[in-house]
């Protein structure tokens, strides 16, 4: 152990700490308890203890303003927070105080256990510098800047286009702002594609050459790795992915959003976009869909199993191969998502947002992001989970497959092909959605000289 002391727990529920002073003295761990704050102060006096194990909710002085005091007092002291009665705010603000980790009541025994042992036999871990959901700007590298002639075709198909049958208004936090939001979806005639309008009137269609400073993006290779956010005439909306996640795999090819400058997030995930669709009801158009056929491999970023790399290549349908391999509690993971064979709605659309609560907490201090995030993301800190059960044991890599769907659409087409992606984020996912712009472009401008050369 890496300390003598020991371990003082501060409780002003007896049984509690009668049960954890047993428990951990047949584990052979020497065990001081306080019943209040003056008591545990007093006790300071006189020894240090190797953990704390401090109670929120105590008589008089609660236990957040322990904590806090103890950061300047005893900035090394390991302390375990407890509580029945708090919510993630608590939590989170817990560990921003310094806190190792919060357990919640009724505590579990085997837990508490492998939690001691492991601070007091390991060095703390340090804080992630990067996960995939991070907050940065970045350069998407690109080996093959050259992409390959007659690499994708539009092609008609006997697939309906569709919008909804009515509007529906979706109210919620904005995950930047931090404040409250909402949206509107509305019908749309054929072959008007999505449009975000927002407040003011302001039109910008929901189409890669609309994201921020494209044209500054495409020339550096640098796109917003944290979320994905379109603009126009000092106008923009933000975090958009998780809707155009939802409108791609439902097959809404035509919709009006209404948007006061960001999509509410909710929980992080596309649960709420796929259940407002479904309450407007779809309502299939008379035009038919074209899409987006990959003829030749496309791709963005080094191939390679610990570079960030995605890439198209021909396929009889549409899937994502998703691989994801980051610190714990996320480790390797991989998934195959295909809509022919699985539901959107039931398999990729619950897998929340996540990110470490040290990214969070940084970003919340510089300002670019808000409180929207402690609500809205799966918190990692310290190697584990610390907010929420997850969803799915693979949750990490189901929703990094969900951020690329959702990037994908911006195309303005739906795919046929299969994508091949590692460990991406919205800015690999951007660049390569750039890359099949162009090639569309280039396809479309050598058809459109080919009827010229023919009428003359």
């Amino acid at each position: 152990m890496e300390s003598n002391g020991p371990i003082c727990i501060v409780d002003d529920e007896q049984s509690i700490r009668e049960t954890l002073e047993a428990v951990l003295k047949d584990e052979g761990y020497q065990v001081i308890s306080c019943s209040n704050a003056e008591s545990f102060q007093q006790q300071l006096k006189e020894l240090t203890p190797s953990l704390v194990l401090l109670d929120i909710w105590l008589p008089g002085r609660d236990g957040m303003s322990v904590l806090e005091e103890l950061r300047d007092t005893h900035p090394e002291l390991p302390v375990l927070m407890m509580s029945g009665h708090t919510g993630i705010e608590s939590a989170v603000s817990a560990i921003k105080l310094g806190a190792r980790d919060f357990l919640e009541k009724p505590l579990h025994l085997e837990v508490i256990l492998n939690k001691i042992a492991s601070i007091l036999s390991r060095k703390r871990l340090q804080v992630l510098e990067e996960l995939p959901s991070d907050t940065r700007l970045e350069e998407a590298k690109i080996i093959n800047r050259v992409i390959p002639e007659e690499s994708v075709f539009l092609e008609a198909s006997d697939i309906p286009q569709k919008t909804l049958k009515k509007n529906v208004v979706l109210n919620g936090m904005g995950l930047i702002s931090g404040r409250n939001t909402g949206l509107i979806l509305s019908p749309l005639p054929e072959n008007s594609g999505i449009i975000y309008r927002t407040l003011d009137g302001t039109s910008i269609p929901g189409n890669i050459t609309s994201l921020e400073n494209y044209e500054h993006a495409v020339a550096t290779h640098t796109f917003t790795a944290n979320s994905t956010v379109l603009a126009t005439q000092n106008r923009r909306v933000r975090t958009i992915e998780h809707l155009m996640s939802a409108l791609s795999m439902e097959g809404i090819s035509n919709v009006l959003i209404k948007v006061d400058e960001e999509v509410p997030n909710i929980d992080g995930s596309a649960v709420d976009f796929c259940r407002l669709i479904q309450e407007a009801g779809v309502k299939e158009q008379k035009e038919n869909v074209k899409f987006a056929v990959v003829h030749k491999h496309i791709q963005v970023g080094i191939g390679e199993l610990d570079k960030k790399h995605l890439y198209v290549e021909p396929y009889e349908g549409f899937e994502i191969r998703m691989r994801v391999n980051y610190p714990e509690p996320i480790l390797e993971q991989e998934c195959v998502f295909n809509p022919e064979k699985e539901s959107f709605s039931e398999s990729i659309a619950p897998a929340r947002s996540f990110n470490t609560f040290g990214n969070i907490d940084t970003a919340q201090k510089k300002g670019t992001v808000g409180s929207g995030y402690l609500n809205s993301h799966i918190i990692i800190h310290d190697g584990k989970v610390i907010n929420t059960e997850l969803r799915f044991d693979d949750e990490f890599v189901r929703h990094k497959i969900l951020d690329l769907i959702g990037d994908l659409y911006l195309l303005g087409y739906p795919l046929r092909c299969r994508v091949v992606a590692n460990m991406t984020s919205h800015g690999y996912n951007q660049a390569l959605v750039q890359k099949l712009h162009v090639a569309l472009q280039r396809q479309y401008q050598k058809n459109e000289s080919s009827v010229t050369l023919n009428e003359s």
